[in-house]
């Protein structure tokens, strides 16, 4: 991780104890403590993926494409399926595989299925890079090698009823 000033203290556990002194316990400062602290994390292990395979010439946007594309069944899939499966806007997709496609980890061609679209292939450049970059990611334990086996299950359970409850995808 790179070297930022540290604080003596938490500043999210500080500042639901001051939520809860302005607003009282009924503003919820439970829940503005998990939901900033799961914002936080977020950010933390971005910056730590982002570090890693950017040592293959990635971002992890570009990282979870490739990955995306490695596990489907004929390693190519039409761009509307990728920007709906990244969960990002069409336009970020297009930009994401571009990019793939200048460093010459994806090749994009028409789709013979529709007309209008546009199919983008992994090729064996980008399964190599990508390979490499997930085995550092992996080394890393993905940023929580401080957690024990119990605890990651405790935490995707926990984050998985959050993401039913939003309705992120039907069971």
């Amino acid at each position: 991780m790179a070297d930022v000033l540290r604080l003596r203290f938490d500043p999210i556990r500080r500042a639901a104890e001051l939520w809860r002194r302005r607003w009282g316990p009924s503003s919820q400062p439970r829940s503005m403590a998990s939901a900033t602290s799961i914002m936080r994390v977020q950010q933390l292990l971005l910056g730590d993926f982002d570090t890693v395979v950017g040592r293959h010439g990635l971002t992890f946007a570009r990282y979870e494409a490739l990955v995306l594309l490695a596990f489907s069944s004929a390693g190519e899939l039409p761009m509307s399926k990728i920007g709906e499966r990244l969960m990002v806007h069409p336009t970020s997709a297009t930009n994401i595989v571009q990019r793939l496609e200048a460093q010459g980890f994806v090749s994009r061609s028409p789709n013979p299925r529709d007309g209008r679209g546009t199919l983008a292939a992994i090729t064996d450049s980008g399964r190599d890079v990508m390979e490499a970059a997930t085995t550092d990611l992996v080394q890393g334990g993905f940023g929580l090698s401080m957690l024990t086996a119990e605890e990651h299950d405790q935490l995707f359970m926990l984050l998985r009823k959050v993401r039913v409850a939003r309705g992120d995808f039907t069971e």
